[in-house]
């Protein structure tokens, strides 16, 4: 026996005044929410309504429960909307991986913008270069450059990263401006320890292509260190636009092969398959595409 439905049909019959208006209107048979009534009476052992073929009224059992029983359904209802609303609000931890050099420069400062609209959600940012394991680490979201291995985890392909080569104006005025790709190899470069960029740079220009093998003496993980390297003048430098187009602008970086330009960075955001997503994921993500979508 459904004993919330059963309470639904006495309380729908008292404020009705019949059994049949209160099975139509909540869309059931008279036959079935007769029935219901008579479980309810025979699980409680008391009768709550006199019924006869013209007429229905209350006995003092049913008075006394029909007040208790109506209180109950009006509480499960309301807890039921809370319920639904906790369902469609965002709200809770969300956990978020990204790279340090996107996390800080591109990510970081839209994320106020994403908390104010949502008040409800906690964000926790975590910036790593290494790549995380989302269910094992506890993330509900990663944004990763670079290719992607395959995985169980949903991508979204997000705007790529442009690569800048630049160095510091006196650095260029004691080693000499390049003008090609190649003549990067008489130049100190300094080098991102975390990809392939450590070892090759790739440019795209009139001709195509061109892979060319670096050297330098210092190499980090660390865009930042890389960026506070090359405005003292240790070397050039290929990295996110987001991270050097400050010192760019204020001069304490120069961009250089302006007929050249590196292949973009890929950058994907990971998360779990949609049979897991709350509603603060996928407000996220939503945002993030907003954000960060392909230009």
């Amino acid at each position: 026996m459904d004993r919330f439905a059963c309470m639904t049909v006495f309380v729908k019959s008292v404020e009705q005044g019949s059994i049949s208006l209160a099975a139509n209107e909540l869309n059931l048979s008279p036959q079935l929410a007769g029935k219901q009534l008579r479980l309810l009476e025979a699980s409680l052992g008391v009768k709550l309504l006199n019924r006869t073929t013209r007429r229905q009224s209350l006995t003092d059992s049913g008075r006394a429960f029909y007040d208790r029983a109506k209180n109950i359904l009006e509480e499960l209802a309301e807890a039921e909307t809370l319920l639904a609303r906790t369902r469609s609000t965002p709200r809770g931890r969300l956990r978020i991986s990204a790279p340090i050099t996107f996390g800080s420069h591109a990510l970081a400062p839209e994320l106020p913008e994403y908390a104010k609209d949502h008040p409800e959600v906690t964000l926790d940012l975590s910036l790593t270069n290494r790549t995380v394991d989302l269910v094992e680490e506890g993330f509900d979201v990663a944004f990763r450059t670079g290719d992607l291995a395959d995985s169980a985890l949903q991508s979204r392909r997000l705007r790529p990263l442009r690569l800048v080569l630049c160095a510091a104006p006196h650095y260029l005025r004691t080693a000499g401006t390049p003008s090609t790709p190649e003549e990067l190899r008489d130049h100190e470069c300094l080098l991102f320890s975390h990809t392939s960029m450590r070892k090759e740079w790739l440019f795209d220009g009139p001709q195509g292509t061109t892979q060319i093998a670096i050297k330098g003496r210092f190499s980090t993980d660390s865009g930042e260190a890389l960026r506070a390297a090359a405005v003292a003048g240790m070397g050039l430098i290929l990295q996110p636009e987001e991270l050097v187009r400050e010192d760019i602008k204020g001069g304490r970086l120069v961009p250089l092969l302006s007929n050249f330009r590196s292949p973009d960075r890929q950058l994907h955001m990971l998360y779990p398959p949609d049979r897991q997503m709350t509603p603060r994921l996928r407000s996220f993500l939503d945002f993030a595409v907003r954000k960060f979508g392909k230009g």
